[in-house]
């Protein structure tokens, strides 16, 4: 084996410095307003889908750049270097909403939806969660649709949901044969100006703010039955595999998120001054930095592994087998690995890192969230061991 098969190639190495200069010029100099005011800034999914930064792993001929999961992943480890709250609102757009449609849908829906998804025209949301359905979110699941001729109508409500204050397209799971447990679900595609469609609350959270989350309600809401995606009553399967998909992409979050962190920990331990020389000459706060370098790089390995391997994966073998355990052995890896990296680094920046206003702060209030969304922790240990243990 040589080195060059355990890193990026030239090409996707040019790629994610490209999204990291997208990132640091343009993202980064939004970040402090949509953290202080949970600010939207209206015009950047038109900027990324001009810049081909949209629709990244749909073929060209819907508008999108036909790339795999491996690259969208470097674009977004790119993004979450410099502004991360953006980073999980591309992601919830391209990938939990467009690639979805792409992987599940009839060719109406993908011509219909997919063009304007790929421009950011439109802007896409995923609705599963609810008020009492999280991490069984499917047998837990309330939210209803009774068929009536060639309609659904919706009745229900979907919180914490990125995107859905902003959102103009939302793939939306529903119950249409109750009794059937975590089955008898159908995954719809919804515009949200239809009659019906409401979005009842915006809420202000303690990060990735300006990343806008909502609760959603669905009050006597007709949905078309050509816009269901997947099979009618078959969208657990749906869910299942968007799942592998969406937690091989959630990893780059954190890689992008504690290579920031990293370096901003080596400016300051290289600038601080205490007892007479920088903080960087002490052996303690060299060891936190060479920690954090190493989990830095296992994450960067580990999750572009892991997504190369989903690349090569369709979403009827998805939802099982070893790419569900590594799906969710990477993000949870990650994520963990963020948590430690962003832990030391605020230890590092001492007081500066406590103050609310610093770059670093910002970055640790982003470390729970990432420990919770696309199942958490817990949910993925779950899945791990059930899957090594059959």
């Amino acid at each position: 084996m040589t080195a060059s098969q355990f890193t990026l190639t030239a090409e996707q190495q040019s790629l994610l410095d490209h999204a990291d200069r997208f990132g640091r010029e343009q993202l980064l100099p939004l970040a402090a307003r949509m953290d202080n005011e949970e600010w939207w800034p209206q015009d950047v999914f038109k900027q990324f889908g001009e810049l081909g930064f949209l629709g990244v792993t749909i073929p060209e001929q819907y508008g999108g750049a036909g790339m795999s999961m491996l690259e969208a992943g470097l674009i977004l480890q790119g993004f979450s270097r410099w502004n991360h709250a953006l980073a999980l609102s591309w992601v919830a757009h391209d990938n939990l909403c467009a690639n979805n449609i792409y992987n599940n849908g009839s060719e109406y829906l993908r011509e219909k939806y997919l063009p304007k998804l790929c421009s950011g025209e439109w802007i896409g949301c995923l609705g599963l969660t609810e008020p009492g359905a999280g991490s069984d979110a499917l047998g837990s699941m309330r939210t209803k649709a009774v068929r009536d001729g060639d309609e659904y109508v919706l009745n229900g409500s979907k919180i914490y949901i990125t995107n859905g204050p902003v959102a103009d397209v939302c793939l939306v799971y529903a119950k249409t044969e109750p009794g059937k447990g975590s089955k008898g679900i159908t995954a719809f595609v919804v515009e949200t100006h239809w009659p019906g469609f409401k979005v009842a609350q915006k809420l202000d959270k303690m990060g990735f703010r300006g990343s806008q989350t909502a609760e959603l309600v669905f009050e006597d809401l007709r949905v078309p039955v050509a816009n269901i995606v997947g099979k009618e009553h078959q969208g657990h399967q749906v869910v299942m595999s968007g799942l592998d998909f969406e937690r091989s992409m959630i990893a780059p979050i954190n890689t992008g998120i504690a290579e920031r962190a990293l370096d901003l920990s080596i400016d300051y331990a290289g600038t601080r001054q205490q007892f007479g020389k920088p903080i960087a000459s002490f052996q303690m706060v060299q060891a936190r930095i060479a920690d954090m370098y190493v989990w830095v790089e296992t994450m960067k390995t580990f999750c572009w592994k892991v997504l190369a391997e989903v690349s090569e994966v369709d979403e009827t073998q998805a939802g099982r087998g070893e790419i569900h355990a590594r799906t969710a052995a990477s993000v949870m890896y990650c994520a963990d690995m963020c948590n430690k990296v962003l832990d030391n680094a605020v230890q590092v920046h001492g007081g500066t890192g406590y103050i609310w206003e610093s770059e670093i702060n910002r970055l640790f209030r982003s470390t729970k969230l990432l420990e919770i969304g696309a199942g958490t922790t817990e949910v993925r240990k779950m899945i791990i061991a059930g899957e090594l243990l059959k």
